[in-house]
């Protein structure tokens, strides 16, 4: 017949749970869900950030776009003032 001190060698576990156990779970779970809650405020926050980030490089492009066309008419309109200058016999109107 097996002693009842050879199973008591092993680890035993207690089931008992205390207050202490109770108190530190509770505040565990509210950490957790603090934490939740604030990387959820973070998100939010970035997303409105990402948002405007993206409107603002829009309105940019657009007027980077505006520029560029701007820039092609002068280029134009530049070439064709050299082109006259050169050729002093014919009379252009102004632009």
């Amino acid at each position: 017949m097996a002693d009842v001190n050879s199973y008591s060698r092993g680890w035993q576990f207690n089931r008992q749970i205390n207050l202490a156990v109770l108190i530190q779970l509770f505040f565990l779970a509210s950490l957790i869900i603090g934490s939740w809650v604030n990387i959820q405020g973070q998100l939010d926050l970035l997303q409105h950030d990402v948002g405007i980030l993206l409107q603002t490089q829009k309105e940019f492009q657009e007027k980077l776009e505006q520029f560029s066309a701007k820039s092609i008419t002068h280029e134009y309109r530049l070439r064709a003032l050299e082109k006259n200058s050169m050729n002093p016999h014919v009379r252009t109107e102004p632009f």
